[in-house]
């Protein structure tokens, strides 16, 4: 079997930049790129009706681990009208929809005739840019070309033309999803870092050889050549699944996974998301690698998380604990990280002295 989640050398053959004629046509002035990323960006208001942000909406990306909308799609489109699901098939779909369980996809892949199932859903849901894999890499799902604009039609077709029971189930598996992914990547990002409270995702990640944060990460297979990292956060946010937003994302070639996923966050927080609950904190960013996040402000209480090596991590406040030793500065202070429910200790969060200067003490 394939190696799946690995990526393209670059943005898709054909892919062009087309916008979407649906609402507003042009990019907002909200949605701030970080330097060196390429985006495609997407955000609609159901309840207005209207696009708050379009940015590169039509531009082609390699789907990573999103299309995996697509295959349970397929899975359940000729299941009706009960949609029963045999418990082997539902315990596979479920860590493929929550984990974004890799083997789980392969097999539906293979099982259900590979590129046919892009196919047919690309006619069922009336996808405009959404393609199979080249002709190279007929076998790679992660090769499937798919826009942030076509993203939204998925969402859509999900929340206002799915059969109930498809539905219920594949959105209240990504009202599910893990921290960590089955092949030890972080998966948190995006959308997950942002908001707090009622959100559903399907993320994705292609390329990345460096530790996700969770734990040894599966290596990519050899021989592949790979040049843009990408990393795509999708899904929906607020009550009622009001907004549906699709963030695409390539960055350059050695991108490390702990920047690619802050710049990620960072572009989503710039975003207008009608419904969202910000969650309340100070954004602060790591040092060091394997950093981890403990039940309570010590070194011997239950580890909750490692997180990927130099990223941004939302602090609510901190407390003095255990004095831990380290290099260039020593701290007894420890950052609560509320999206972790759990402690890391100051040597490792942010910069300058022991204490995070405006973040409150611990109550």
């Amino acid at each position: 079997m394939k190696f799946l989640r690995s990526g393209l050398s670059a943005v898709l053959a054909g892919s062009g930049v087309m916008w979407m004629t649906t609402a507003a046509s042009a990019s907002t002035d909200a949605a701030v790129v970080p330097p060196g990323v390429t985006a495609g960006v997407v955000v609609f208001d159901r309840e207005t009706g209207e696009f708050t942000e379009q940015l590169n909406p039509d531009l082609q990306f390699r789907s990573a681990s999103v299309v995996k909308l697509l295959i349970v799609l397929d899975f359940l489109s000729d299941r009706g009208p009960r949609y029963d699901i045999p418990a082997a098939d539902r315990a596979r779909l479920d860590v493929m929809l929550r984990s974004s369980d890799d083997d789980a996809a392969s097999y539906y892949w293979e099982e259900r005739g590979g590129g046919a199932i892009v196919d047919r859903m690309v006619a069922r849901l009336g996808l405009t840019h959404t393609e199979r894999p080249p002709a190279t890499h007929p076998g790679f799902w992660g090769y499937v070309a798919i826009t942030a604009a076509d993203t939204v039609r998925i969402y859509r077709y999900l929340l206002e033309q799915a059969p109930a029971p498809v539905r219920e189930y594949v959105l209240g598996n990504l009202g599910q999803a893990t921290r960590c992914g089955t092949d030890g990547f972080d998966q948190y990002f995006g959308i997950a870092a942002v908001f707090d409270l009622a959100f559903r995702v399907k993320q994705g990640w292609s390329g990345f050889t460096n530790s996700g944060g969770c734990a040894s990460a599966t290596p990519r297979a050899a021989g592949i050549d790979l040049t843009s990292e990408a990393l795509h956060t999708t899904g929906t946010v607020g009550t009622d699944d009001r907004t549906i937003v699709a963030v695409y994302t390539l960055h350059p070639d050695g991108t490390g996974y702990g920047k690619a996923y802050s710049d990620l966050t960072r572009l989503t927080r710039s975003l207008t998301v009608p419904g969202g609950i910000r969650a309340e904190g100070t954004w602060v960013t790591t040092s060091g690698s394997g950093v981890r996040v403990r039940s309570e402000a010590s070194t011997s209480s239950q580890v909750l998380g490692v997180l990927p090596a130099g990223v941004d991590v939302l602090v609510s406040c901190q407390r003095k604990g255990e004095l831990v030793e380290g290099s260039p500065r020593s701290s007894e202070w420890w950052a609560y990280l509320p999206k972790y429910g759990g402690y890391v200790t100051n040597v490792y969060v942010g910069s300058g002295s022991d204490k995070l200067p405006g973040v409150p003490d611990c109550q």
